[in-house]
């Protein structure tokens, strides 16, 4: 018994051993990575940083590309620059920026590399490599600059900035480091994981300088930088400068979207800014001058400003009211009675005619039927009842929700139910005169211009729509996301839509859009003005064409402008023109519209004029201020 003890203490110290020397044989002759330590004097580990996917239109033309750069690199404790002034003359910066970038990196570490100084051109690069040789402590690491094709869609594409201290401890996996590039907003944010690629490591040997001396085993441990994903769009670059041009002094949105599937052909956030500014390394001094514009360029107002749509939203009310039975296509109505004021147009004895001439009496009377089902009684719960059914038909159409578009922060808006006026004026302190104005988008009602751009497409649908989207596809496979192949359905059936869009087409024909006609292209369409607080109405128009085969739809908004047909709806059919046949018929119209200089109806106040005066002009440009039209082919 004692003798089997001893034979099993002695096999279990011999495996034991053996388990040792197989792992002293590993870690010294197998695994490389102890060794690139204890070589740390000589071989040096290089992380390679991917180029970011590229960004296209929807006919293949580059939107967003990069540009090769170099970035300086900074150890602190091994920096020696003898002679200052001269080292600050060969970057071409000022000693005080010298003081306060070394400060900035020996804050971070004085032991670990740093950014010094950013984004150094190919040229600039060659003129000082070899007299930086002369300053240990510095290197260059190979980077690439965001680079645009065109001055535009500055808001939609977002940016690309160095990586928040909060950021780095937020990030779910450990991939970002100190002084990466990130995407900040846009679809630079949305779609950052496919973007950024994934990094590489290069092992290098150098000498004591750290003058490089070639790959450490001939490469063969190297990983190679994967570049990141391609995105392709369904912008058209061509219809988004023109659109940009034509919103040029004037403070608004357009919004074009293709009623098929959802993609989004174009989306003006103006005024707006050249994107390279803050793709620069100026990028904290430029950013500060827009965001001190009062004009507020870096708000992406497409889906971030809130208005009252006005008449625009008398097609959603006409649609519930005929499928909800409380009139037909042929229901007419006096102005007798209304509380609400109209225009001087002849009688409103159909739906089409109540949508081609605005008529504010006539959606007056459809809403009053709707909340009260026909039954027409002035009562707190008859209008509570009828308002929150009101309210989930309206819902459906997108408005007071999120579309899901592929942008970060898009706004809710407002759609009133019950809950909303009991919270405003308490419980059963409440009845219709409060929220009458509802009839003809006004009240409390808040849309934004996408939204208004969506229920055109649905329209054009007659009663359906995809999710607004910029991105179709990811890749060199085209991946496409599930979601935006998801048909979001109105419930209110195909037939209802007929005497509306009737309506539309006398709009542009013949009622309060007749000046916007365009020969050759059935236009249906529906004007709006959205009343403000302070200054002039906001112009609104909504429309898609061509009618019998709809391949765009199309919102714009424009501040202050006045009545829908001024401003608004010249640029949408104008825009719908250049879509559809690539050319201009009406140059007048287009003149006037480029000409049209409205930034100065827009009301600011004593502070925000102060601001104005203020704000200096920043590197590259500031807010765009003349027209953008594309580069001839």
């Amino acid at each position: 018994m004692l003798e089997n003890r001893r034979f099993v203490i002695i096999g279990f110290f011999a495996i034991v051993g053996i388990i040792y020397l197989l792992r002293l044989f590993y870690l010294q002759v197998l695994d490389e990575s102890y060794s690139i330590v204890s070589s740390s004097n000589s071989i040096k580990r290089v992380i390679e940083i991917p180029f970011r996917g590229q960004i296209y239109d929807r006919k293949g033309k580059l939107i967003v590309y990069n540009t090769p750069v170099y970035d300086l690199l900074v150890t602190p404790y091994k920096a020696r620059v003898d002679d200052t002034l001269r080292f600050c003359r060969v970057l071409g910066i000022e000693r005080r920026d010298f003081d306060s970038l070394m400060a900035v990196a020996s804050a971070y570490s004085r032991a670990k590399p740093s950014i010094f100084l950013r984004q150094l051109s190919k040229e600039d690069f060659a003129s000082i490599q070899d007299i930086m040789v002369d300053y240990s402590g510095f290197e260059f690491a190979k980077s690439s600059l965001r680079t645009y094709t065109a001055p535009t869609l500055a808001n939609t594409l977002g940016y690309v900035s160095e990586i928040t201290k909060t950021q780095l401890e937020k990030q779910e996996e450990p991939y970002y480091r100190q002084s990466d590039y990130i995407g900040q907003s846009g679809i630079e944010k949305i779609y950052e994981q496919e973007l950024r690629g994934k990094r590489g490591t290069k092992f290098v040997m150098q000498n004591v300088n750290g003058v490089y001396k070639g790959p450490w085993k001939g490469g063969e441990l190297d990983t190679m930088a994967v570049a990141g994903e391609n995105l392709y769009s369904g912008i058209d670059l061509d219809v988004q400068q023109y659109a940009d041009s034509l919103m040029v002094n004037k403070v608004g949105s357009v919004v074009a979207i293709d009623p098929k599937d959802g993609q989004i052909i174009a989306m003006v956030s103006a005024p707006t800014y050249d994107p390279k500014i803050l793709a620069s390394r100026y990028f904290s001094k430029n950013y500060a001058a827009l965001a001190r514009n009062p004009y507020k360029p870096l708000i992406n107002r497409p889906i971030m400003a809130s208005y009252r749509p006005g008449s625009t939203f008398k097609l959603i009310q006409a649609l519930i009211g005929l499928d909800e039975g409380v009139i037909t296509p042929n229901t007419g109505f006096s102005h007798a009675g209304a509380p609400v004021g109209c225009h001087n147009h002849p009688g409103t004895g159909t739906v089409a005619l109540g949508v081609m001439h605005s008529c504010n009496p006539y959606f007056y009377n459809v809403f009053r039927r709707m909340i009260y089902n026909n039954d027409i009684k002035n009562t707190f719960k008859a209008s509570a009842a009828g308002l929150d059914e009101w309210h989930d038909r309206v819902s459906k159409f997108g408005i007071g929700q999120r579309l899901g578009i592929d942008l970060p922060s898009e706004y809710r808006g407002n759609l009133p139910d019950k809950k909303y006026y009991d919270r405003f004026y308490g419980e059963y302190r409440w009845k219709f005169s409060n929220i009458y104005s509802l009839s003809i988008g006004e009240g409390e009602l808040l849309i934004t211009p996408l939204k208004m751009a969506n229920v055109a497409a649905i329209i054009a649908n007659k009663g359906y729509y995809y999710t607004p989207h910029i991105i179709h596809s990811i890749g060199d496979k085209h991946r496409t996301n599930p979601e935006y192949l998801v048909r979001h359905e109105t419930d209110v059936r195909p037939e209802h839509f007929g005497p509306v869009i009737e309506g539309m087409i006398g709009a542009v024909e013949g009622g309060t859009a007749r000046r916007s006609r365009v020969e050759g292209i059935n236009i249906a369409g529906k004007t709006g003005t959205s009343q403000n607080k302070k200054g002039d109405d906001s112009s609104i128009f909504i429309a898609f064409a061509p009618v019998e085969d709809p391949k765009i739809a199309i919102a714009v908004f424009v501040e202050n402008a006045g009545a829908g047909g001024s401003a608004a709806a010249p640029i949408a059919t104008l825009v719908i023109e250049k879509y559809l046949t690539g050319k201009i018929t009406n140059k007048g119209l287009e003149e006037s519209m480029l000409k049209a200089n409205l930034m100065n109806k827009v009301v600011l106040t004593g502070q925000q004029k102060a601001a104005l005066k203020d704000t200096a002009t920043v590197k590259s440009s500031d807010v765009i201020k003349k027209p953008l039209l594309p580069k001839k082919q």
